[in-house]
């Protein structure tokens, strides 16, 4: 497979560490940050799920710039307190009060997969939380449960409306779980924008210019200065294209839609801020908390048909998308999840790729907490 053969090359210059070394290293991290032990563990499961699977924006590397910054700045609380605010027979709504995202969101989820056993259909809404990492995460909890899941979030602006260049949406995903015969279950874990902030970030690490089309500067301009687009994101000069691209040509207004429905679903439903309010800075710029709202869905397969039998035409559907035929030059057409099922067959043995960037990373977060840890990059 073509894919597999070109990956290696992709992280020539990093090193390689051991799942398990890593997502200790995050749990204690966060614990001398003071996140309570039990949270901590939820935390790292959650962001190294991401680095197992090849998402690389959305693991560790944002363990220290977007959790542990954040709750050093005094802008997120690392003691997580969920509210419930209403509670209906298929219905739930949490408050977060600025605590641990990924915290909010596993007990919204599996909430409403309670909900779904117990009535065939189950959603949770949830306010005031922060960023709860990889969307993907929650579907999945959904699909090991027999069931279809569903999540989004709303997030910082950074999507500029079609025809605009002002970012006014978050990178909003829609996520979408569905459970299949095969090894891995269908996850369509991805941004409204062409691309996400997270990525950027990525690309930051391993200083690689961005590609034309995914951003954009005030007077509608194109532009691939990473770094500098990271800052400019945070001050309104600078924009993501919406999924599709700019304009109407390549239908960017279709990733505009659905960013605009993420962001009804994740603050309309709940009573929560949106759009600008999701700032993070005040009138002054000082930094200020970012009240972001989720919402999850779960759907109990077995109230339509038996289990078996579904995910059987589930991954029916799979195999014959993968088997049809291929454009010239290209050996595989991949189905969603697939990629990510491959990458874990790929680093479960190698361990997770670490950028120099991100090493720098841990040996700060090493030297605040006095934690005893050795790196093999340290001789």
């Amino acid at each position: 497979m073509k894919w597999m053969d070109e990956y290696p090359h992709t992280y020539k210059d990093c090193v390689w560490l051991d799942f398990g070394f890593l997502e200790k290293f995050m749990r204690d991290s966060l614990v001398a940050a003071g996140v309570p032990g039990p949270d901590a563990d939820i935390i790292a499961d959650v962001l190294i799920e991401s680095d197992r699977r090849g998402i690389d924006s959305h693991g560790i590397g944002r363990l220290k710039p977007i959790y542990i910054d954040r709750i050093r700045d005094g802008i997120l609380d690392p003691t997580t307190h969920v509210e419930v605010v209403r509670d209906r027979k298929t219905v739930t709504v949490l408050d977060g009060h600025n605590g641990m995202g990924h915290v909010v969101a596993k007990q919204a989820m599996a909430t409403a997969i309670a909900k779904a056993k117990a009535h065939g259909m189950g959603m949770t809404a949830v306010r005031n939380s922060t960023h709860y990492g990889i969307a993907g995460y929650y579907a999945t909890m959904a699909t090991q449960a027999g069931m279809i899941g569903i999540t989004g979030t709303n997030a910082r602006p950074s999507i500029a409306p079609t025809f605009g260049v002002e970012n006014m949406l978050g990178t909003n995903p829609l996520t979408i779980g569905i459970p299949t015969d095969e090894d891995f279950p269908f996850v369509l874990d991805c941004a409204t924008s062409v691309t996400q902030r997270g990525k950027i970030e990525h690309y930051a690490r391993i200083g690689k210019d961005l590609p034309p089309g995914w951003v954009i500067d005030e007077e509608g301009r194109t532009r691939s200065d990473t770094a500098q687009v990271l800052v400019d994101l945070t001050k309104g000069k600078a924009a993501l294209a919406p999924l599709g691209g700019l304009g109407e040509e390549t239908a960017g207004f279709k990733g505009y839609g659905y960013a605009t429905v993420v962001e009804v679903l994740s603050a309309a439903l709940q009573d929560g801020p949106y759009l600008k309010m999701l700032n993070g800075t005040d009138a002054v710029g000082n930094k200020i908390p970012i009240p972001i709202g989720h919402f999850f869905i779960a759907i109990d397969v077995e109230e339509f048909i038996e289990l078996e039998r579904f995910k059987a035409i589930s991954g029916d559907i799979m195999r014959e998308l993968r088997a049809s035929r291929k454009a010239p030059g290209e050996d595989h057409i991949f189905t969603a999840g697939e990629k990510e099922y491959l990458t874990w067959q790929m680093r479960k043995e190698r361990g997770c790729p670490v950028p120099a960037a991100l090493r720098k990373d841990m040996e700060t977060l090493r030297k605040w907490y006095d934690l005893p840890y050795q790196f093999p990059w340290d001789a």
